[in-house]
């Protein structure tokens, strides 16, 4: 089962992951992004894309595997960013969903960055 990470600015919170940090607007996700988990990420999404400007980014470093609901997802929430003039940036995926991302070659329309996000200090 897939949760929102803890916002570290707001311990014990799983309901409303850090959608406000900097360097830009970040979602913190754990476990699998699947049909069970897809609906909160995707109101969790849907509300950082309406509440904030700049890119959204999803810090996949957490999650094990992706299904295909929770493929659509990203992608659909790829369209919507792009409709909006931002990005959906996925960071520093695991190799597994990595692979999923290339056998579905997703990895070629989606941002994919491996590289870790920024401590802040």
């Amino acid at each position: 089962m897939l949760e929102l990470a803890d916002n570290p600015d707001n311990p014990g919170n799983t309901e409303n992951p850090d959608t406000t940090g900097d360097p830009d607007n970040v979602v913190h996700l754990t476990g699998i992004l699947d049909v069970r988990s897809v609906g909160d990420v995707r109101q969790t999404l849907n509300h950082l894309i309406d509440t904030s400007v700049g890119d959204v980014i999803v810090d996949l470093e957490e999650v094990d595997a992706v299904d295909a609901t929770g493929l659509g997802l990203l992608v659909a929430t790829h369209r919507r960013t792009q409709l909006l003039g931002r990005q959906l940036v996925l960071w520093h995926p695991m190799p597994s969903v990595i692979r999923i991302l290339a056998v579905t070659r997703l990895h070629r329309v989606l941002n994919v960055e491996r590289t870790p996000l920024p401590i802040s200090a």
